[in-house]
């Protein structure tokens, strides 16, 4: 039996709540000053703990708090069970929130340090959080007594359905998760598909490839349909790339003296512009009898594919205004037509068809 309910203990009760949440708010203030000390040093397990404890440790507090209190109040056993258990899955789903949390970040942070960009893969960051929430949620069902063989019986009998449901999804997934495993595209890469669309990938996520054009715009790929499709990836296996120039000179136009004077500006470009590859050596490569000019390609090299419309731009606007003090042109298209002496140009006239009605001649103001 138990007995009645009296004030003294609920001001037993209130005080226990009142420490616990005392507690919680100390706790708070004491790991945020950890915190910040924890930034100053360069081991980052420190950060990590600090961290877990921010979230876990306050409401534990009050988590302990409360049960204090249902300890002072003259409750059944069968109603202290339940506050028990109540408490007791409360702590293990804000462990399993903070584990899946800090276990994504991880995942987060080996996948920026890998790739060697700020973007993120967020598809193997969701699955490490699916992984840990699914095992918190199992071990809430342990606690509280629930069997969980038959539940896993069932996800084994029903696996096959929801494969045959989610056919595309699960495509999509596996195709992402290989994407990355094999390091075909990484975050912070620039590709273009043969389909047209090119751009950084900012994301791979568990369905879609995120790929950001250089007018900001977003195109939302399909992983399958990345994983099936020609590519070019700009980025790998190096970075830095050579790009090329179309250019050329009248056939008056001394060759030789035009090739040095193109390789300095090209050289000079390759030192003063931002993104050019300063060690690069310019090559110049003349390839064909024209029309009206002789034309060659100039070749330079780059850190990275966005970099190369400033080195193109800064290098056309050098080089022209050098070939004009070195007397170098650039001849417009020509074409000479001949005509023969006495010869007259036909005049193209309309047929007549027999239906055709004559001209009349017209009223003369």
């Amino acid at each position: 039996m138990t007995r009645d309910l009296t004030l003294h203990d609920v001001i037993a009760a209130g005080i226990a709540v009142a420490a616990g949440l005392a507690t919680a708010l100390v706790l708070r203030v004491i790991l945020r000053w950890l915190a910040e000390r924890a930034r100053r040093t360069k081991w980052e397990g420190d950060d990590i703990i600090v961290d877990i404890l921010r979230t876990l440790a306050p409401w534990s507090a009050v988590a302990g708090g409360v049960a204090a209190a249902a300890a002072a109040l003259p409750l059944n056993r069968a109603a202290g069970h339940v506050v028990n258990e109540i408490l007791t899955t409360f702590v293990i789903g804000v462990a399993t929130f903070t584990a899946a949390r800090v276990t994504g970040g991880l995942v987060q942070a080996v996948a920026q340090s890998r790739s060697g960009v700020a973007g993120s893969a967020t598809i193997f960051v969701n699955i490490t959080r699916i992984v840990v929430m699914a095992m918190g949620f199992l071990i809430v069902l342990q606690t509280l007594g629930i069997s969980i063989a038959p539940l896993l019986t069932a996800l084994g009998v029903g696996g096959l359905a929801i494969a045959l449901a989610l056919k595309d999804t699960l495509a999509n997934l596996f195709a992402g998760v290989h994407i990355l495993v094999s390091k075909t595209v990484q975050p912070g890469d620039y590709i273009r598909l043969s389909s047209g669309e090119e751009g950084y990938v900012v994301d791979v996520n568990w369905r879609n490839t995120v790929v950001e054009q250089l007018n900001n715009n977003r195109v939302i790929i399909p992983n399958g349909k990345l994983a099936g499709t020609n590519m070019t990836n700009f980025t790998r296996p190096e970075q830095k790339l050579s790009v090329t120039v179309q250019v050329g000179v009248g056939y008056e136009s001394d060759l030789e003296h035009v090739e040095r004077v193109t390789v300095d500006v090209a050289e000079q470009v390759m030192k003063d512009v931002p993104g050019a590859v300063p060690d690069h050596e310019p090559a110049v490569r003349f390839h064909t009898f024209g029309d009206s000019r002789i034309g060659f390609t100039v070749i330079l090299g780059v850190g990275e594919f966005s970099d190369k419309w400033r080195i193109k731009h800064e290098f056309i606007k050098r080089l022209h205004q050098r070939y004009r003090a070195e007397g170098i042109r650039i001849p417009a298209p020509e074409r000479t037509v001949s005509l023969r002496p006495g010869a007259e140009a036909a005049v193209p006239r309309p047929r007549s068809s027999p239906d055709a009605v004559p001209d009349r001649p017209g009223p003369t103001a």
